[in-house]
């Protein structure tokens, strides 16, 4: 075994890699031969380490040393000043991760502080494509001890215990699945793993999957133990090209090592897995269309009951669970279900990834304890709202979910918390807004979507959203009335009633929470035809404020010449020749234009 004085630990991670990270690692191989460092220090390429806001990402260790926003010329900086003569470049370090000079462990990030990995336990630690980096910490260890000294009802009665709950949106309790599965009568049994991540601004299974991949493997094989399956499918979207190369190289390791094929641990169980590619049809995160894709057919999702456990893949038994359920697997095994029912609230258990963005000063991905409040997540993880505007809501949930309004910002992250709010825990997107955001608008892009999204099986979705989305256009550009109004709500409530499946029983749920907690915004834009948060085109001007300087930049930006007056003195705007495109605000060095 090798042994190096030095890691450098770079995040290769989709987020990092669009910011030329894979560079960084060329450069960084290049000096370390230049400076006959090559056999003293090791380059590791990870997954996400959550800080996206942060990125390019660069960890030196042992000293922790948290790089941020490093460029490829920073490199040859970092190499001869910390690699070769151990100084730390401290004005390279991340702003939070430096104290008058003292570097600060990672853990001792405000980012960091309140989080807890267990999904992410690896992410940001191992080099994905490394099985033998997997095996270190601890990997392959729980399917060793399933597989040589349980039973497999053994191993479900530990997911009962543990009480955790899909992670995927709907919170069904994993081990009443995982028996229903077991039970179920048939000569074959599958087990599957939905990565169809479709939620607009979601990249936690992606991250899971490029950080981690064996972990999917171990748990997939575990669950195939525990309820007599020996074949599994992923169900992976083809626009996560890093995804899907490091989970199909985890597979072939994981068999080349005989941890997964045939007689895994020298025991009478076999498992196979596959990768299936989705298209990116937001509707095959439901669990009866994706189902129905990886037979090869059209995403469009089944009636229910049968549920997949008794009829499901190619009508045989079948346990569904989603990537960040299965990433907990492991660990529930190894440390035992008291630990995990030691962590969380009273109905939700363990912890919770989100994807932070939106108004947010440190977007990224977070894992958080459950009962983690709204607030400690925007202000102390998140970093709060940039520019010091004020915070307004936030969406949970994606598409499916519902934005909750300040007001609650002190609510513990639960399952029944979120819905009680009219929201949803959903896979874990979590979309931040400040007093810029309009929310008639907000609930119109989230609906227009999922009328997108819609596979068009059932008539309440196919057409009662393309309904919705019509009233919240009209709204939008000042030609509602407050009968469109009730037509709204009314609409909204029978689409959740009566559409065949999860898409279309969630997706009024952001029209319904906006109207719930910020009704006078819908009344401002019908009554005053006036949008209070200045964000919809067609109910939005532009102003130049007295605090003008004449400096003639906005006239010279403006495309068709709707800006006057004299040098250094107070320009004006032509509200009639205006076309509101936002240049003269854009352009103007004084912020003396503003939206209303």
């Amino acid at each position: 075994m090798e042994l190096f004085r030095s890691h450098v630990l770079v995040c290769a991670g989709t987020g990092c890699t669009s910011s030329a990270s894979l560079k960084i690692i060329e450069e960084f191989e290049k000096q370390l031969e230049e400076n006959n460092l090559e056999k003293e220090v090791k380059i590791v390429q990870t997954g996400c380490f959550g800080l996206c806001e942060a990125g390019p990402v660069v960890i030196v260790y042992p000293e922790g040393a948290f790089y941020s926003h490093i460029k490829v010329e920073d490199v040859k900086r970092i190499t001869e000043e910390h690699l070769l003569k151990g100084r730390v470049v401290t004005d390279l370090l991340y702003k939070d991760a430096v104290i008058e000079n003292q570097v600060r462990d990672i853990d001792e990030v405000d980012f960091y502080k309140k989080q807890k990995r267990i999904a992410l336990r690896n992410c940001g630690l191992i080099n994905p494509e490394d099985i033998e980096e997997y095996i270190a910490f601890d990997g392959y260890k729980a399917l060793a001890k399933v597989l040589t000294e349980m039973k497999p009802e053994e191993v479900i009665e530990i997911i009962k215990e543990s009480k955790l709950r899909g992670r995927g949106g709907g919170g069904f309790p994993a081990g009443l699945k995982w028996e229903f599965a077991a039970k179920a009568e048939g000569d074959e049994k599958y087990v599957a793993c939905n990565a169809d991540e479709g939620d607009p601004g979601a990249f936690m299974d992606r991250s899971v999957l490029e950080g981690d991949p064996h972990v999917i493997v171990e748990a997939m094989t575990i669950a195939g133990y525990a309820i007599g399956a020996n074949k599994g499918y992923v169900y992976i979207r083809a626009e996560y090209p890093i995804a899907v190369k490091r989970l199909q190289l985890a597979i072939d390791d994981a068999k080349r090592m005989g941890l997964l094929g045939e007689k895994i641990f020298n025991t009478g169980f076999d498992f196979d897995l596959e990768i299936r590619l989705g298209a990116g049809a937001f509707v095959c995160g439901e669990e009866t269309a994706l189902i129905n894709s990886i037979e090869g057919k059209r995403g469009m999702p089944r009636p229910r009951p049968p549920f997949p456990a008794n009829k499901g893949i190619w009508n045989k038994p079948t346990l569904l669970n989603n990537v960040e359920t299965y990433a907990n697997i492991p660990q529930i095994i190894l440390n035992g279900p008291e630990w995990f029912k030691s962590i969380g609230t009273e109905t939700s258990k363990g912890t919770k990834v989100f994807a932070l963005g939106g108004k947010i000063n440190n977007t990224g991905l977070v894992e958080i304890p459950m009962g983690t409040t709204l607030r400690e997540v925007i202000y102390e993880i998140g970093g709060g709202i940039p520019g010091g505007k004020e915070f307004k809501a936030v969406q949970t949930g994606g598409p499916s979910g519902g934005c909750i309004p300040a007001e609650h910002i002190d609510t513990p992250i639960d399952y029944d918390n979120l819905i009680e709010l009219g929201s949803m825990m959903g896979s874990g997107g979590m979309i931040v807004m400040d007093e810029d955001n309009c929310m008639v608008d907000i609930a119109r892009f989230f609906l227009d979507f999922t009328v997108d999204e819609s596979c068009g099986k059932c008539p309440p979705c196919r057409i009662g959203t393309k309904r919705m989305l019509e009233i919240l256009d009209k709204i939008t550009e000042g030609n509602g009335t407050m009968e469109d109004i009730d037509n709204l709500e009314r609409l909204a409530k029978n689409i959740k009633a009566a559409s065949l499946c999860g898409l279309g029983q969630t997706a009024p749920n952001p029209v319904l929470s906006t109207l719930q907690y910020f009704r006078e915004e819908y009344e401002a834009h019908v009554l005053e035809h006036r949008c209070p948060a200045g964000a919809c085109k067609a109910l939005s001007n532009y102003y130049i404020l007295e605090t003008c300087k004449g400096c003639g930049i906005c006239m010279k930006a403006c495309p068709v010449e709707a800006i006057s007056g004299e040098r250094k003195q107070v320009h004006v705007i032509d509200l009639d020749v205006c076309i509101k495109c936002g240049e003269c605000m854009a352009k103007c060095p004084f912020d003396a234009i503003v939206r209303r």
